[in-house]
């Protein structure tokens, strides 16, 4: 399936791209903000195009065919948390306009590293495969209560303890490698969630409850422990999956550390735009925006912008998606 990057429109209007002028795409991905960059750049205009990912980077379709861009497009295959040395070393600039989407594209997901609950991959979700810790370990290394908060935190999970529980008992019968396992353990919350809600009789402690076997009267009739509980809506195991594609790629820390270098690297009149996909980040954001002194900027969105309905019904995962802009004065 092929990618389709997220507001393209929004943000080419609010970075406002001109002939001749540079700018820096910070998570390069498929390149299909890149390519609406240059185009609007050219004849002269350079992009510094960053990727954790070195797979990401090879498959770009910017990159394709190679001699497109030429000199115009220099990629480095980086986190964009060390933004500043990497233009420095890359000599890049002036800097017109940079652009950060922290959201991840169609390609990552194909490339079955356990970022998608909807298929049995191993349970892996580095960016960069090549270093940090996997999603596996977390998993089976950490305590009862480090799992609580890890999902309490990063995922605003409600069901963390629950979860959390289930996590620990299960890895004590054979670990926990692959999506599906985990996704198994979390609608497995979920349904024993919704059981005691239908059937209070059901509740831990209950008479029925003998040996993690239900033997209430209407056990045998009723299908509340088989049906997964999603019906629209997100899917239960999405919260634990953030959670952890979070920890493992410290996203929030990395965020943290970027912002103030994209200020710092940018010309006076140029512009920052944001691109965000949960609470978490976008919280970030916009208090980095707000409570920021030491570069002066201007706040070009009061309220973050969001897809259209119509891009939304093309494409899914832009739902949650928002769009904060500055202006370096």
């Amino acid at each position: 399936m092929p990618h389709i990057p997220v507001m393209v429109n929004e943000i080419l209007t609010f970075l406002d791209p001109k002939a001749d002028q540079n700018f820096i795409d910070c998570t390069l991905g498929d390149g299909g903000h890149a390519k609406a960059i240059l185009a609007h750049t050219a004849p002269n205009g350079r992009l510094l195009g960053i990727d954790a990912d070195s797979e990401a980077l090879e498959a770009s379709s910017v990159q394709r065919p190679a001699s497109r861009y030429g000199e115009r497009l220099i990629t480095v295959n980086a986190n964009f948390r060390d933004l500043a040395a990497i233009v420095k070393e890359n000599k890049f600039g002036p800097v017109h306009g940079i652009l950060l989407d922290l959201g991840f594209s169609t390609s990552t997901l194909e490339r079955e590293r356990g970022f998608s609950f909807m298929k049995d991959e191993v349970l892996d979700m580095r960016f960069n495969p090549k270093t940090g810790i996997r999603a596996a370990e977390i998993v089976n290394g950490w305590n009862q209560q480090q799992l609580t908060e890890l999902l309490e935190e990063y995922g605003e999970e409600g069901l963390a303890r629950e979860i959390a529980n289930k996590i620990v008992a299960g890895r004590k019968t054979r670990p926990i490698v692959t999506t599906k396992q985990l996704v198994e353990i979390i609608l497995m919350a979920y349904r024993e969630k919704l059981a005691r809600k239908r059937h209070p009789e059901r509740s831990e402690g209950s008479r029925y409850i003998k040996k993690g076997r239900d033997s209430s009267p209407r056990a045998q009739n009723d299908s509340v422990w088989q049906r997964v509980p999603w019906i629209g809506g997100i899917h239960p195991a999405t919260k634990t999956f953030q959670a952890l594609r979070i920890a493992v790629n410290d996203e929030l820390n990395a965020l943290q550390e970027t912002l103030p270098q994209a200020l710092e690297v940018l010309q006076s009149g140029g512009r920052f735009a944001v691109l965000g996909f949960h609470s978490l980040e976008d919280r970030i954001v916009k208090q980095f925006f707000k409570d920021w002194t030491d570069v002066k900027m201007k706040l070009l969105t009061k309220k973050p912008l969001v897809p259209t309905q119509e891009e939304i019904r093309v494409n899914s995962q832009t739902r949650s998606a928002k769009l904060r802009v500055v202006e370096k004065i």
